[in-house]
Parts: C-alpha cells; sequence; structure tokens
C-alpha cells in the first residue's frame, strides 16, 4: 500500500501538532507550512495526495493560495478549513474547486474521514469491488452451468456487464482476467441453449419466447403512439448492452428511463437481416416473400439497407396505423448537422425515426486501422470511445433539445458485436458470402460440431438463395476463415469486433423507453 503525502497549512501549525502526529501514527505522511507562500513553494517541489488549507491566514488568504494551488497542481484535492460558516466564502472555495470544506475546530475523525473519502475512495472501492465479484463469481458459474432458458440469460448477461463496469471502474486489473473467462464460459453455455432452442422459438404453438427483432414496434412503439405520446426511435447501429450502460450516465442528465428491456436479435445478428426485420416487423423470408422489390440477394450491406424508409411504411400500413412519419438516416457527419435543421419535423411528426451508424462504423474502422486499435485496444477503451462520440455528437444535442418536449424517445440497436479470437476453416464457392460470422452457401464445408448449421433456411424463417442453400453460425468468439492465404486472413481478423454470430453480445440487445425530466 502506498504512503498517502499530505500537506497542512495552517497560521497556528503549532496547535494542530496532536492532530499531525494521529495522522503520522495512522501511517500518512504529513508536510507543514504556516502561510501561503511556503506552502506554494512546497506544492512545486513535492507530491501531495491531499491538501488541507487554513482559509483565514495573514498574508495571502486560503482563497488566494488556493488559485495558486490549482494553477500548479489542478488534480490535487485542497480541503479548506475555516471558522467561518458564511455562503459566500462556501461559494467562493467551491468555484475553486476545492474537494471538500470543514468548520473549525476540526477533530481527527472529520481529517481521518475526508481523507478516504478524497484520496483512499478508489482503493477502498477497487478493494470492495473486487471482494464482492469474487463472492458471485461462483454463484455466477453455477448459473451458467444450470439448464437457463431466455430470460435467466438475459439476466446472467445484465450481470456480467454490471460486473465488468464495476471491475473497469476500479484500479485494480488482477480480476480483468477472471471475468474475461467466465464471459467466455458463459458465451460457450449460450451457444449451446442458442443451438438447441432458437429454431423452437417459430414454432406455431411456441408462447414462451423472447422479444425479436421484428416485434419491437408492435411490442414497444406502437403502444406509446396509442397513448397519445409523439415518440422518436433512435436506432443506433451495433450498440451493445454494455456500451448502451456507459451512455446512460449522459442521458439520466435530461431522462429518466421508463423501461430498460433487453430484446433478441434474429440470427444472422447483422445489420441486413437484423433492421430490415425491425422496420418490416417481417422475419427476412417473409420480407423476400411479400416485398421482393425490397430485398436484395447479393452481398452487399449498403443495398441491402436501403429500402428501410419504405419497409417501415408498409409495416404501418399492414396494422392499420396512420401516425404522420418522419424517417431520417444518418451515415455521416454533414447529414448529423443537418439534425436541428429538422427537429421542426420531429416535433411535427406522430412518430420519427433515426438510424445512426457511427458505432458499426467504429467497429469497422477499429479493423481497417491501426490508430483505431491503438485507441480501442480493449472493452473499456472501445466503450470510451463510443461515450466520447456520443456526448459530442448531434445526436446527443438533438435528444437534450428535445428533452424540453413532451416526446418518448425510444433507444434500440440491431445487433451487438463480439471480438473475435480463433479461427474455423470454412470451404465454400464463389456464391458465398463473405461475413465472418455466418455464411450462407449450397456447398459449405465445415466442422458441424463447431458450428449452428440451420440446412433448412425456411425453419428460421430466413431466404434461400437456392433450394439446396444453407446457413452456419460462428459461436461465442470464434469466426470463418478460408483455407487459401489462411495465416493473413487470421492474423488480420483475429482481435477484431465482428458481428453476425451467437454470442451474449451478439443477440441480447437494448430497447430502452426514455421520458424527459422536464
Amino acid at each position: 500500500m502506498k504512503t498517502i503525502h499530505i500537506l497542512w497549512v495552517d497560521d497556528e501549525i503549532d496547535l494542530l501538532r496532536a492532530h499531525i502526529i494521529f495522522l503520522q501514527e495512522k501511517g500518512y505522511d504529513v508536510m507543514t507550512a504556516n502561510n501561503g507562500a511556503d506552502s506554494i513553494d512546497l506544492v512545486r517541489e513535492n507530491h501531495f495526495d491531499i491538501i488541507f488549507l487554513d482559509e483565514n491566514m495573514p498574508g495571502r488568504t486560503g482563497l488566494e493560495t488556493l488559485d495558486e494551488i490549482k494553477a500548479i497542481d489542478p488534480n490535487v484535492p485542497v480541503v479548506m478549513i475555516t471558522k467561518s460558516e458564511e455562503e459566500d466564502i462556501m461559494d467562493q472555495a467551491i468555484g475553486s474547486k476545492m474537494a471538500d470544506y470543514l468548520i473549525k475546530p476540526v477533530n481527527p475523525k472529520q481529517v481521518l474521514l475526508t481523507i478516504k473519502k478524497n484520496v483512499d475512495q478508489n482503493e477502498l472501492v477497487t478493494r470492495k469491488t473486487t471482494s464482492a465479484y469474487q463472492s458471485e463469481f461462483a454463484k455466477i458459474g453455477m448459473r451458467i452451468n444450470e439448464r437457463l432458458d431466455w430470460k435467466e440469460w438475459t439476466e446472467v448477461y445484465r450481470k456480467l456487464v454490471f460486473w465488468e463496469l464495476e471491475l473497469s471502474a476500479s484500479q485494480d486489473s488482477t480480476m480483468d482476467e477472471v471475468l474475461k473467462m467466465q464471459k467466455a464460459e458463459a458465451n460457450k453455455a449460450f451457444s449451446r441453449y442458442i443451438k438447441a432452442n432458437y429454431l423452437s422459438w417459430f414454432d406455431k404453438d411456441s408462447e414462451d419466447r423472447p422479444i425479436l427483432s421484428p416485434d419491437i414496434f408492435r411490442k414497444k412503439v406502437f403502444p406509446q403512439l396509442d397513448k397519445g405520446h409523439k415518440v422518436l426511435v433512435l436506432v443506433i447501429d451495433n450498440l451493445r448492452y454494455d456500451q448502451f450502460r456507459v451512455l446512460s450516465s449522459a442521458v439520466s442528465q435530461y431522462y429518466q428511463t421508463e423501461e430498460e428491456d433487453l430484446y433478441y436479435s434474429i440470427l444472422p445478428t447483422a445489420t441486413m437481416y437484423a433492421r430490415n426485420s425491425i422496420f418490416a416487423g417481417l422475419m427476412p423470408a417473409e420480407i423476400a416473400q411479400l416485398y421482393p422489390e425490397y430485398w436484395e440477394d447479393d452481398d452487399n450491406e449498403g443495398n441491402k439497407n436501403v429500402h428501410e424508409r419504405e419497409l417501415m411504411q408498409t409495416q404501418m400500413k399492414r396494422r392499420g396505423r396512420t401516425d404522420k412519419l418522419y424517417f431520417e438516416k444518418i451515415t455521416n457527419p454533414r447529414a448529423g448537422k443537418r439534425l436541428n435543421d429538422n427537429l421542426g419535423n420531429i416535433l411535427q411528426n406522430d412518430l420519427s425515426v433515426m438510424v445512426f451508424n457511427f458505432v458499426d462504423m467504429l467497429s469497422h474502422a477499429r479493423t481497417e486501422m491501426e490508430m483505431m486499435k491503438e485507441l480501442a485496444s480493449d472493452e473499456k477503451a472501445y466503450r470510451s470511445l463510443t461515450m466520447s462520440w456520443f456526448i459530442h455528437s448531434t445526436m446527443f444535442e438533438l435528444l437534450k433539445t428535445l428533452s424540453e418536449h413532451k416526446i418518448k424517445v425510444i433507444l434500440t440497436t440491431d445487433h451487438g458485436t463480439i471480438r473475435v479470437d480463433s479461427a474455423l476453416k470454412v470451404i465454400g464457392d464463389r456464391e458465398t458470402n463473405t461475413n465472418l460470422r455466418y455464411k450462407i452457401g449450397r456447398n459449405l464445408n465445415y466442422k458441424a460440431k463447431q458450428v449452428f448449421e440451420i440446412t433448412n433456411p425456411e425453419k428460421a424463417h430466413l431466404p434461400g438463395r437456392n433450394v439446396s442453400s444453407s446457413y452456419i453460425f460462428a459461436m461465442d468468439n470464434d469466426f470463418f476463415a478460408y483455407p487459401n492465404n489462411y495465416n493473413h486472413y487470421v492474423q488480420y481478423y483475429r482481435d477484431t469486433y465482428q458481428h453476425g454470430g451467437i454470442s451474449l453480445e451478439e443477440m441480447i440487445i437494448p430497447v430502452i423507453t426514455l421520458s424527459p425530466k422536464s
């Protein structure tokens, strides 16, 4: 445990000798000064973890000294000690970014509590978080090995994300590897569950299944419109639940969470399938059958998502809805800058839908650019980049503006993403698609035990390119690689973020209902 260095500045420092001895006996290193000028010299020459500063000193006052200390070391916590309880002094001190405020006479326990709150807090929180996860580790491990249903898997994932965020906020990385292994174990068990149960969700007599992609508007959006609310649906492409939890701290300044739900993306967990399904309110096979003009059979994701507005309109028409619709897709910064210009459209329409592609672009950029790999070197950094984008985005500016209006916001995504590590060899013909997490083709060659195979796409409500088409899905952190130039291919894509397959991160994703606080 490192030694905490304290500076105590008071023109009557000799009268505080008992306090100094008390702190030294507790293991703290304490230096003293009896005026502001000397304390500033000490701050220039030494590193201090916390400074206690008398407000009423001859010469430089405490507030004047505080300003100079902060100019030298902006991050050091300074605790102001004063005889006065006048509000203007408190306001000045708070405005000067002091860490705490004590009224004389102070007792040793007050001082000790202030040190623990301002210096030891991170270490205490880290120690408590690590201990708490250690005791939860066995419980989560036992749950993972039980025969869980889809609701229970949702709760397991919530717990894993909770502990991932708690541990990432602490300063101890010793448990990171343990959590990583537990998540990997959970994903293997979850993949087995999906492999055994996914197709049963589409049986005609199946009532016990999760909310899926085509259910989002019917179950989450239209009921809000029926209550007379204006609704804005924000679809952030490729947003995982852990990323949403980080963003929620910014959102909560302006909105209260009415409902935080998790739903299951359909397979493939890819934009062209899952997002088209959301807007159409149909599974991919039904889209291809009913609206062939809006479904492309090539492997170009861009072409496969150019008809989202039209699919949204078909869903509303089928359900007899006459709500006024505004639909906007934001695929570049220039389009984003027009958001506030379109504020009037959101206010004038019953239902507004906006699609943001930034997080998806971020995951692709991390694959292709070395600098992005450095910036998003691990999950914590990846979440931090997502948060940095969000708080500086025109979307967040729009949300802040809209919080002044009575508009419900439903924030969701089409699928998540997973960091892949293990390559699986697969052989296909020229028509086989290029996605790393799922393949569709006629003559796929693979090891059946390593994948989830759907040899009859109709059972999963997926369109087949021809009579003999089949789908295979990578599970947990696997990805598909062709034998040609295998080593180069594996090295290039290992440790990149991919989607399309089966994992907790890709399939269990947020749909959040928000109400403006104002």
